[in-house]
């Protein structure tokens, strides 16, 4: 496909202003927590601005870079605090099916949670982590509790199985998702 030139289409803009003019309150520019809603009065975005510093943003940049964004170098780069972890697209989880081996029967801790770094890893991913967790509570609250009975299942399982990785990466866990990648 061709590649676009980036900027404004000012004649397209322009239409789609004529078209869905701005509120009663006539703002144009948002600049504070604001949900967009259907026809049905269903919230169908929210706008959080600052949510996301600009250090957790790292994904806007990789998913442009050329060649294979897991590993591209130019946007893993380490960064000034060494958590740890070798630079490029990660899997964490406190209890990871490991593929590939027969005869595990339990769940454990994904290999970049193994040894000392976790839970500087941990840490280092508390804040989006918790973020991505209250969005969920607001916005699928269901969800979210099921996620947190899942980690307190996987405590249950940890402490009566006798596995301190799984038990200390838990211990550090901001997210009710059970893997981050």
């Amino acid at each position: 496909s061709p590649r676009r030139t980036p900027g404004h289409n000012e004649q397209r803009e322009a239409r789609l202003l004529e078209r869905c003019p701005p509120g009663h309150e006539g703002k144009r520019l948002v600049d504070e927590p604001a949900t967009i809603l259907d026809a049905s009065g269903a919230i169908i975005a929210w706008y959080l601005p600052d949510a996301l510093t600009d250090t957790t943003q790292v994904l806007e940049k990789s998913v442009r870079a050329d060649g294979n964004w897991r590993t591209n170098q130019k946007w893993f780069n380490r960064g000034s605090e060494d958590v740890g972890a070798t630079p490029g697209c990660i899997n964490l989880s406190p209890a990871w099916f490991q593929q590939g081996h027969e005869n595990v029967s339990d769940p454990e801790v994904s290999a970049s949670l193994k040894g000392p770094s976790c839970e500087n890893i941990l840490k280092a991913i508390a804040r989006p982590a918790a973020i991505a967790s209250v969005a969920l509570r607001v916005m699928h609250p269901e969800q979210y509790w099921a996620g947190l009975r899942t980690l307190s299942n996987l405590g249950h399982i940890a402490v009566s199985k006798d596995l301190p990785q799984m038990l200390e990466a838990l211990q550090y866990w901001a997210s009710v998702f059970n893997t981050l990648s």
